[in-house]
Order: C-alpha cells, then structure tokens, then sequence
C-alpha cells in the first residue's frame, strides 16, 4: 500500500471513530442484558462502530477471514469481555451456534452479533433465539446524527449519500466511485453468498434500473418487460434487494374516506447518491431519514411507526404519511425549490385535521405557516428533529 493510500485510510479511521453512532447509548445498555443483534447495510458502519466498543477490537471475529471462521466453528473465543460476531448469519447453523453459546457462557462475556442482511429472515430453521437478544438496525448518517446546521454541510449529504466512507471523503468523484463498487459488491459478493441466484446478470441489470423508478410507485410489470424476464423473478430480486439492505418499500396509506391506492408500493434505496433525478434524490434522503427514525423508536422504546405514503384513485399523491398505532400523525411532502403549498397536502390535511403536515423543500428559505395548518419550511428544520 502506498504512503497516500495509508494517510487515506489514517483519516478516514480517524473520523470514523471520532463520530459517536446515535445506537451506541443503547447498545451498551443491552449488552448487559442480553445478546444485541445489530443489521444494516454493508458498509455503514458496524463494524468500526463494534470494535470501538469496550474490549470490541480484542473480541472480533468475522464469519468472513477464514482464520476467524476456524476459531468460530472450533470454539476458540478471544480473551476478551465482549464477543463480536460478524457476519456468523453466513453459517446455516448460526442460530443454535448462537444459542448454545448464549446459554452455556459461563463467564457472561458479552455477545454482539452484526450483520449485513436482514438476521431474522436467514435463520435457516434450527431452535429460536427468542428472549436472548436485542434487534437494532443501524442507517446511513443523517442530518441530525450529524449535526449539520448550514445549507452547504446538507448540500453535501444530499451528494455523497449518508454512508460514511464516501460522505467523509468529501468528495463527488470518490464517492462516484465508492457507488459503483458498492453495487458490484452487493450483487456478486453478498447475493450470490446468501441467495441462490443464476442470473445475476439481470439481475444487476434490475439494479441499475431501479433508481429512475424512485418516486413514483413501483410497476413490476413494466420492470419486467424492460429486462425482458419473468414477473415472478423480478419480484423475488426486489425481495432479495431489501433482505441485503440495498433498498427498501414504503406501501400506501389507505382509508375508505379518501379513495386511496391499496396494492402499489413505493420504493427508496440506502445509497440515494445513485438516483440521477435531483428531486428524486431528496425525496429520497428524506425517506432514509423517515425510515432511520421510526426503525429507532421501533428498536429502542418499541413504538408501533410506519411510513406510508398517500395517492388516491384521483391521482392526488402525499411523499409521507407517518402512521403512530396505526393511526396518521403527520404528512410530509418534498420539494426541490420553495414552491407553494401541494394542493393534495391541503386535500390530506383536511380530512385528517390532527396531522402535522410538512412541505419540505431542499433549498428553499421560507418558514411559514398556512392558514390551513401546513408548516412550509427548508429540509433541515425538520429533519434536524429526528435522529
């Protein structure tokens, strides 16, 4: 490696452990409870976030170093208080592994198992884990964790994307590049490990149509005479995308009273630097952000959240519905410049008058508030508010 490479990576070490993930707090709470299982997407993070843990570097394994791999299946753990298994969802008998070891740890080491796809979907049968272990999802960095306060810092997340590495890079032609492998990576290196794919020629091809999709509902149909396969194996990919955490649905709100759309769903991806359209994008950033929140309240107060989104049979569309117990607490539409309130906001808002309603937009300096109740505002007033 050369001495630039080396003084790249330093730097980027450097700030990676500098920044203090939102999870941490929680984390360390349960590890003195129970086993934490922590998921998310590749790269975001987990691992620099587990072995800055106390005793995390010393107790590190990955499933994928087949040294670490042999000590693993050998039983050979690190002398260490706190035991961190990366990628062990790899293993078909990971879950007995894991609860054989949780029940018989005679020293009460602490156990983080982290992963890169969705653990409670490869379980690949054996005995259950409930009541062992805590679920936490960690998502890309956001306005909030971040602490960005000035146009020119949100700016800058809307281009790199929220992954750390491209996003600490500071710059768009790295994280270009980052994009392009990370895509390449996920569908011969993650895929082809955990699902048993033969096509993923086309199913890469799925990958890089996907992005012009985002921010309208999502036609399946369309999909597959485009890539010129079958319905059946278009659906299974885009189920498989979001098993790897590359990208993820949000299904309409549907109320009798306002003729919603039931069956089209909407869908996002995690790295939002991929979607060329700029007003796509943001809308984009928004629902990652959305989803970052509400998977967190989820995860660590247990509250019932959903993210919908709004389109009636008329064609009227609303980005974000927030739904709290099932019942619609706040609206939410994005715009890329300040322009004047969505009518179909306002068609929301009147028929569901106890909703916070929200007219995002990503470069816009107005703040106000209309006379039927819709806060008009630039992006980072509000997402500053969630985590």
């Amino acid at each position: 490696m050369s001495l630039f490479a080396t003084r790249q990576n330093y730097t980027y070490n450097k700030k990676m452990h500098s920044l203090n993930r939102y999870i941490q707090k929680q984390v360390l709470s349960d590890l003195g409870k129970k086993m934490v299982f922590v998921a998310g997407p590749r790269q975001v993070g987990k691992t620099t976030f587990a072995k800055a843990l106390p005793g995390g570097r010393s107790g590190y394994l990955n499933w994928d170093v087949p040294g670490d791999r042999e000590r693993i299946l050998k039983r050979r753990y690190p002398l260490s208080p706190l035991w961190i298994f990366d990628e062990i969802h790899k293993y078909r008998s990971w879950r007995n592994y894991l609860k054989g070891l949780y029940d018989s740890n005679e020293h009460k080491n602490k156990i983080l198992v982290t992963g890169s796809a969705k653990l409670d979907y490869y379980r690949f049968g054996g005995d259950s884990l409930q009541g062992r272990y805590h679920f936490i999802r960690m998502h890309p960095l956001s306005v909030a964790e971040l602490g960005i306060n000035t146009q020119k810092d949100f700016q800058q997340l809307l281009l790199l994307g929220g992954f750390p590495e491209p996003f600490l890079s500071g710059s768009a032609a790295a994280a270009k590049r980052w994009s392009t492998q990370y895509r390449t990576r996920l569908i011969h290196e993650e895929i082809s490990t955990l699902e048993s794919v033969s096509d993923l020629g086309n199913m890469e091809l799925l990958m890089l149509r996907l992005p012009d999709c985002v921010g309208s509902p999502l036609s399946i149909n369309s999909l597959r005479e485009d890539i010129q396969v079958g319905f059946k194996a278009i659906s299974n990919w885009i189920r498989i995308f979001e098993r790897i955490y590359a990208v993820f649905r949000l299904p309409p709100f549907g109320a009798p009273r306002i003729r919603a759309v039931k069956k089209e769903q909407k869908h996002y991806h995690f790295d939002w630097t991929i979607v060329r359209n700029d007003g796509a994008r943001f809308e984009n950033l928004v629902a990652c952000h959305l989803l970052k929140w509400a998977q967190f309240r989820e995860d660590v107060y247990g509250d019932e959240v959903e993210i919908r989104y709004f389109r009636d049979t008329d064609g009227r569309e609303v980005d974000f519905v927030v739904l709290e117990d099932r019942r619609p607490v706040r609206i939410i539409e994005c715009k890329l410049s300040a322009d004047a309130p969505s009518p179909h906001l306002k068609y929301f808002k009147e028929r569901f008058a106890g909703c916070d309603a929200w007219q995002l937009s990503a470069t816009g300096t107005d703040d106000y508030v209309t006379q039927s109740g819709i806060r008009v505002c630039n992006a980072l007033v509000f997402l500053k508010t969630l985590v």
